[in-house]
C-alpha cells in the first residue's frame, strides 16, 4: 500500500517509520513471544501459532502491512506464510485434528473452483459433487492397477480426466443460463455416480473401490502419523490451487470472466468470445473439483457412490455463499464450514436422539438454514464480515507539521 507523505523536517522524518514495516515488526515480535511461550511448555503450543496466524491475517486484510505490487509474488507470499503456519500447527496437534485439516484441504480446491465459476463468471453449477467423483474414481482406478504410483502423478491424472469431463459438460452448459444450467448440472450430480453400479467390474459397484492407506515417505520419521502426512499433502495441494486461481482472477482472462458475468452483450461487443470463456471457466473449475476428489479418495481410502450425492453439490454451493462469493479467502472459510457444519449436525442429532430417517435429512436442512442465515446476517459471507471488522480498525494517519 502506497502512502504519500508531505514534506517534513529531518528530525520528524527520522522518528517516523513506514506503517507497513512497523506492523510487520510488531507481528514478528508478538509471534516470537507467543511461540516462545509455547516452547516453554516443551513445544510450540497450537494456540500460540493460531493467534499469530490470526494477527497476520488481520494485518493483511486491513492493509496495514506493505505487500508486493506483483500479483504472483503477493499470492506466493500469502501461500508461504499460511502454509508455514498451518504445517507447524499440524505438527503439534493430535491425529483427529490432522484428519480435520486434511478434510478442509480436500474441500478447498473444489470450493475455490466453484467460487471461480459462480462468483467470477456467474455460472451456477450444482454438479461439482459429480466432478469430484470423477477425480476420486480416476485416482482409485489408477492406484488399483498401479499400487505404487507417485502421488503427484495420481493427482495430475485425476485433474486431466476431470478436465476432459468438464469440457464436455462445459460445452453443453455454455448454451444454458440461470435455472436451466442449475437443473442440467443437478441432473449430472444425480446420474453420474450411478455409473459405478453400471460398471461394477471397473468401479466396484455400490461398495466402490478401496484404496491402500497412504503412508509417509521413508525420509520422514517412522513414527510420523499418516493423518499428518495426508494433511500436509492436502495443504500443499490446496495452497497451490489458491495461488493459481488467485492469479487467474487477477489476470486479463479473469477480467474477461467478470465482464461476461456482468453483461454478456457488452462482452461480445468488445470482442470477447462469450461461449469460449464460459467453457474455459467450467474446465478450470472442473480441474479443481477433480483434484479435490482425488484428495478425498486418498484421505478416506475409499471411492464409492454414496460419498458423491447431490447433497455434496449443495454443500459446496453453501460453502461459497457462507465463505464469501467471489473471494479467495471466502473459499478457505467455506471449506472450513463444510467440515464443521456436519459436526454440528451430528451433535444436534445425538443430543435430541433423532431417528435414522430424520438424521439422514438433517444435513440438507441445516445447509438450508445456514444459507438463509448467511444471506440475512452476512450478505457478503464470512469474508465480507471480516473485511468490515478490519475497516473498523483506525488507520495510522500522518500529517505534515503546520506552519
Amino acid at each position: 500500500m502506497k502512502t504519500i507523505f508531505g514534506k517534513m523536517g529531518g528530525a520528524a522524518t527520522s522518528r517516523l517509520s513506514h506503517p507497513g514495516r512497523s506492523t510487520a515488526a510488531l507481528l514478528v515480535v508478538v509471534g516470537g513471544v507467543l511461540i516462545a511461550l509455547g516452547y516453554l511448555q516443551g513445544k510450540a503450543a497450537p494456540w500460540a501459532i493460531g493467534v499469530f496466524g490470526v494477527l497476520v491475517g488481520i494485518a493483511f486484510t486491513s492493509g496495514r502491512m506493505a505487500l508486493p505490487n506483483n500479483p504472483l509474488l503477493r499470492n506466493l507470499l500469502f501461500a508461504v506464510v499460511a502454509g508455514a503456519i498451518i504445517l507447524v500447527f499440524s505438527d503439534h496437534v493430535g491425529a483427529f485434528t490432522d484428519y480435520q485439516l486434511s478434510q478442509v484441504a480436500y474441500f478447498l480446491p473444489a470450493v475455490a473452483g466453484l467460487n471461480l465459476l459462480t462468483g467470477s463468471n456467474g455460472q451456477l453449477s450444482l454438479g461439482h459433487g459429480a466432478l469430484m467423483a470423477v477425480g476420486a474414481y480416476t485416482g482409485a482406478v489408477l492406484m488399483t492397477h498401479q499400487a505404487h504410483v507417485p502421488i503427484v502423478v495420481l493427482l495430475l491424472a485425476a485433474v486431466i480426466v476431470t478436465a476432459a469431463a468438464g469440457a464436455i459438460v462445459g460445452v453443453a452448459a455454455a448454451r444454458l443460463r440461470g435455472p436451466y444450467l442449475a437443473g442440467a448440472t443437478l441432473a449430472l450430480a444425480v446420474a453420474l455416480p450411478e455409473l459405478a453400479t453400471r460398471y461394477r467390474g471397473l468401479l466396484g459397484g455400490e461398495q466402490g473401490l478401496v484404496l491402500r492407506p497412504l503412508l509417509g515417505p521413508s525420509w520422514l520419521s517412522p513414527t510420523f502419523a499418516p493423518e499428518r502426512w495426508l494433511a500436509w499433502i492436502g495443504i500443499v495441494a490446496g495452497l497451490v490451487t489458491l495461488v493459481l486461481v488467485a492469479n487467474l482472477r487477477e489476470s486479463g482472462w479473469g477480467r474477461r470472466l467478470q465482464t461476461v458475468r456482468d453483461d454478456e452483450v457488452a462482452a461480445a461487443l468488445v470482442g470477447i468470445d462469450v461461449a469460449r470463456t464460459r467453457v474455459v471457466a467450467f474446465v478450470v473449475s472442473a480441474c479443481c473439483a477433480g483434484l479435490a476428489g482425488a484428495l478425498y479418495g486418498l484421505t478416506t481410502s475409499l471411492a464409492n457412490p454414496a460419498a458423491f450425492t447431490a447433497e455434496l453439490s449443495f454443500a459446496l454451493l453453501t460453502g461459497i455463499v457462507v465463505g464469501g462469493l467471489g473471494t479467495i479467502a471466502g473459499s478457505v472459510w467455506g471449506a472450513a464450514a463444510l467440515v464443521y457444519i456436519p459436526r454440528l449436525t451430528n451433535g444436534v442429532s445425538n443430543h435430541f436422539k433423532l431417528g435414522p430417517s430424520v438424521k439422514g435429512n438433517l444435513p440438507l436442512a441445516i445447509y438450508g438454514l445456514v444459507l438463509v442465515a448467511a444471506m440475512l446476517l452476512f450478505p457478503e459471507g464470512i469474508q465480507g464480515g471480516v473485511r468490515r471488522l478490519a475497516q473498523l480498525i483506525p488507520k495510522r494517519r500522518l500529517s505534515p507539521p503546520q506552519g
